[in-house]
């Protein structure tokens, strides 16, 4: 059975106030992945749903939640996918594409069928999603790492070397305002986006993957002057207001996804945040 949650949208003072089991309700999604469903989180922050498909041994459809109040859940909607897991084969209207692990998909606004499955069961697919409101219909598209935008930033010796790649973007492929892509963390470096910023005009969501097996990650969010922490496990998601920062330290590095709404499609708009300015 699949699963849809709606969260409101919380301002820096309501945040404050806020103890781990309160900040873990309102911004952490625990359970991204469950075989052979589709769960779904959407948030008011920007009307941004992210969400994972598990197609184990049988093909799993895209549901239409009663609270979008739509025909269909593309009918106003655009929607980028990001395979985590064994390959898979998702179909958008008759149209079939096969994505290896870390290839991503864009499927536009007005698209009114689409189903997942897994092309093995021994070795089930995970599909993270995010979705955002669109206003125009662009075309379907598969991006895989090849096609990406590629960025190395950082170094070995401030624990952040990392290679990000932007798949699903505007200067890879038209979107309305949707954005997404992944940041592959070096061996020995354990910090992403620090040094952090805060982005008004779009909120943010993090997936965290590739986690290794006893090792975690501990996420900073907040205001850069009032910043608060979730410890996270592999596998789970993490939304991030439009006001807050959003960056994170594991005790091993790893692979998360980034994905972006808002007004500006802009990746470099931002307000950075010295790292002796945060509190």
């Amino acid at each position: 059975m699949n699963k849809f949650e709606s969260r409101y949208a919380q301002s820096p003072k309501e945040v404050k106030t806020m103890d781990t089991a309160a900040l873990r309700e309102n911004f952490l999604i625990e359970n991204v992945f469950e075989p052979n469903q589709v769960n779904l989180t959407l948030s008011h922050f920007d009307r941004y749903i992210v969400g994972g498909a598990m197609p184990v041994d049988q093909k799993i459809s895209l549901p239409n939640p009663d609270d979008l109040k739509a025909s269909y859940f593309l009918e106003r909607r655009e929607l980028g996918i990001i395979n985590v897991g064994g390959a898979a084969i998702v179909t958008a209207d008759g149209e079939r594409f096969e994505l290896a692990y870390k290839e991503a998909l864009y499927i536009g606004q007005g698209t009114k069928e689409v189903t997942f499955e897994s092309a093995d069961a021994g070795q089930p697919t995970k599909l993270y999603i995010n979705s955002a409101p669109a206003h125009h219909q662009y075309p379907t598209k598969k991006v895989s790492k090849a096609e990406a935008e590629v960025v190395e930033l950082g170094t070995p010796e401030t624990a952040n070397h990392r290679i990000i790649n932007k798949l699903l973007v505007n200067s890879v492929l038209p979107t309305c305002q949707l954005q997404m892509g992944m940041t592959e963390l070096k061996s020995g470096s354990v910090w992403n986006t620090m040094p952090a910023h805060t982005h008004d005009r779009r909120m943010e969501a993090y997936f965290y993957f590739e986690v290794p097996q006893g090792q975690s990650v501990c996420h900073f969010m907040g205001q850069p002057q009032e910043t608060r922490h979730i410890w996270m496990q592999n596998d789970q998601a993490v939304i991030s207001p439009n006001w807050s920062i959003h960056s994170g330290a594991g005790t091993s590095n790893y692979t998360f996804i980034w994905g972006m709404a808002g007004e500006n499609l802009d990746y470099g708009d931002m307000d950075h945040c010295a790292i002796t300015d945060l509190k």
